[in-house]
């Protein structure tokens, strides 16, 4: 919100958006292109309303190049973390997926239904600040789990790359090169323009699950072909652990190492815009959006348990254990290993061909989560600089740090495991949380109970991966120190710039100001509403006038500020016009009392086409503390700050508001 051009004619109760003050250079275009929605909200490659919406099997296929390209890795790190018991634990963790993290996102499905997720439903469950910088955090593991899907990724195609019998000899040895080259070549595919992807993701996890079938079938069809594999691997199991509870026990307390397999969900509900509702859906509660999220969430859950469970079990029975350590064959690529050994090299290189792109893919998916992610939510904070609306800045950003938790972790799978798994797990727990909150709040007592028991679960499962791989951990904090830094620095940067991103005049605020600009002076004067009495606006009126020589005769309008939740930083304000004690007063609500009365101060101006003039009294109190209290509670040393952030907004003098402090 800010002037209107000279040329233009205003439209009372309707913000103006400042044009460009001077030309940006051709590289700046380029690179700022993107910024389209100056509110912030959910901007990045899926962040504009979808043209053409699709199928919900389309759409799963979408968030299925995340969570089924897990199948890439997933048994050999099961089989890492947990050796002979890992068929069992990976029922653990099926049985943790369909019972416990696919019904908390069901629930979250239908109360984000427009792409936020449960960070958003957080986020309006816990306002005020303890929200804001709960919702800080959270981004901080998301900001993990995202930026490792997209490392993790990468190394694991390089490492199907470099296997290959058929690859080069340079390839080996240059894992972290081929890493980098991967992640190079998917920043410069966001920096050209991340186009509709869902046709492409169709292909890619329609032919993936095809040769996983083909894979995994023909494996199970060895296992019943040699029967003796299942009694060496029972008989080593017995052996070396004995009691069947000794096993069920080992399962409990390893499965947290095996939570990658949980990823796909928190993408799934965002990438709910892209989903075909029915005709007659209310875009206040779209039930056939939400039926279609539902079936993608519990058909991808199902596929992915399927997957799990059989992968598992054929890997660990038919791969020496051997094979599954740092440097083996089988290391990061057990499903790959099958297929080479069992159906040729022929059809083992289509195989790596496929997973290759698919966890390529899966990398496009994720640095499309962080593009729609942070500018959701930091500008609208105040906790970001306005570039990082648009998309080719963030994509150098988080491209460059890409590259050095590559560099850091040598691109190796297993070292980012755990990583990946604190992102994953952090952001299920905090979801079983959101909707543990949201049915305690609707009263929904069995419910409550149920989400209640999922979260302690999660919790238990997220703290057992965070003392057992600390690095996650240790990368989250990382992520979320960055996050809160720039955080505190872009908002008190920030602290003079104009926030309301829209002001509306009602009909009689429009009367009131109107009918002075009649007379071609608008006078304001500011008022604190603590005390609504008639004697307290009769000697507020009568001292202004005083103190400020405002003429007897002259005509005056009080401006009231509401407090609402300081910690927002961009606001729509709503200006109504009533009459108190025979009085004409301005009530408008909003966390951040000086930056709001500018803003209206401006709107008025370009209303009316009159330059209006508000008068304050000094506030009483240490300029120190009044400067806090403005960073924190909006308030403080109103009058100076409101002249500053005038300004700011408009640096022609003749048009700018005028302040005078008595």
């Amino acid at each position: 919100m800010s002037t209107t051009p000279a040329e233009s004619t205003p439209v009372p109760g309707q913000a103006h958006i400042p044009p460009p003050r001077r030309q940006l250079s051709p590289f700046r275009y380029w690179l700022l292109k993107g910024i389209v929605d100056e509110r912030g909200q959910h901007q990045g490659p899926h962040g504009q309303t979808p043209e053409r919406t699709h199928s919900w099997w389309q759409v799963m296929c979408l968030t299925g190049v995340d969570y089924f390209s897990t199948l890439g890795y997933q048994p050999a790190i099961a089989a890492l973390a947990a050796g002979l018991i890992a068929p069992f634990a990976t029922l653990v963790l099926v049985a943790l997926t369909l019972l416990g993290a696919l019904p908390v996102y069901r629930r979250v499905a239908r109360e984000s239904f427009k792409g936020s997720g449960s960070i958003a439903m957080l986020e309006r469950l816990l306002p005020w600040w303890a929200g804001k910088l709960f919702v800080l955090v959270l981004l901080g593991f998301a900001a993990t789990d995202f930026m490792i899907t997209i490392t993790l990724s990468a190394a694991d195609a390089s490492a199907h790359a470099i296997e290959n019998p058929f690859a080069p000899a340079w390839f080996h040895g240059n894992q972290v090169g081929i890493t980098l080259f991967l992640l190079a070549l998917l920043g410069a595919v966001f920096l050209k323009g991340f186009r509709e992807a869902i046709g492409i993701a169709v292909v890619l996890v329609a032919i993936y699950l095809a040769l996983n079938v083909i894979v995994v079938g023909v494996s199970i069809g060895e296992v019943f072909t040699h029967p003796l594999a299942v009694t060496d691997w029972w008989t080593a199991l017995t052996t070396s652990h004995g009691d069947p509870l000794i096993i069920v026990g080992i399962s409990l307390l390893v499965f947290p190492r095996l939570a990658l397999g949980l990823s796909g969900f928190e993408t799934g509900v965002a990438v709910m815009p892209q989903i075909k509702g029915a005709p007659n859906d209310d875009p206040e509660y779209p039930r056939g959006r939400i039926r279609g999220a539902g079936r993608l969430l519990s058909t991808a859950a199902i596929i992915m348990s399927v997957f799990l469970i059989t992968s598992s079990f054929t890997t660990t029975l038919l791969i020496p254990q051997s094979a599954f350590q740092p440097g083996g064959p089988a290391n990061g690529r057990a499903l790959a290993y099958l297929a080479h050994e069992f159906l040729g090299n022929g059809f083992g290189t289509v195989y790596d061909i496929s997973t290759i792109l698919i966890l390529w893919f899966a990398g496009a998916s994720a640095m499309a989560g962080l593009l729609n992610l942070v500018p959701r939510y930091l500008p609208r904070y105040g906790m970001a600089p306005q570039w990082s609306r648009a998309v080719r800045p963030l994509v150098l950003v988080f491209t460059t740090i890409a590259f050095i938790i590559t560099l850091v972790f040598q691109a190796n799978v297993d070292a980012q495991g755990g990583a990946y798994a604190t992102g994953v797990l952090v952001l299920i727990t905090s979801a079983s949380i959101a909707v543990t909150l949201s049915a305690r709040r609707k009263r929904q007592r069995n419910r409550t109970i149920a989400f209640a028991i999922i979260s302690v679960v999660f919790i238990y499962t997220t703290i057992d991966n965070m003392i057992e791989r600390p690095d996650g951990l240790r990368i989250a904090s990382l992520f979320i120190l960055g996050i809160l830094v720039i955080s505190l620095v872009s908002r008190v940067g920030r602290s003079f710039q104009l926030r309301a991103t829209s002001v509306t005049l009602d009909v009689g605020a429009l009367d009131f100001v109107l009918e002075d600009a009649e007379e071609g002076e608008i006078r304001i004067i500011s008022h604190e509403p603590d005390v609504d009495t008639d004697k307290e606006y009769a000697e507020k009126n009568k001292d202004e006038r005083r103190f400020s020589h405002i003429p007897q005769r002259a005509r005056t309008i009080f401006l009231e500020v509401y407090p609402s939740d300081s910690s927002d930083f961009e606001e729509d304000l709503i200006v109504e016009g009533v009459i108190k004690h025979g009085y004409r007063v301005l009530q408008v609500r909003s966390g951040n009392v000086p930056n709001t009365i500018a803003a209206v101060l401006l709107e008025i101006r370009d209303v009316t086409g009159v330059v209006p003039t508000i008068y304050f009294e000094w506030t009483e109190g240490n300029p120190i503390s009044n400067m806090f209290r403005f960073l924190i509670t909006g308030g403080g040393e109103v009058a100076p700050v409101t002249r500053e952030v005038l300004r700011e907004a408009e640096r022609d003098v003749k048009r700018r508001p005028a302040v005078h402090v008595s």
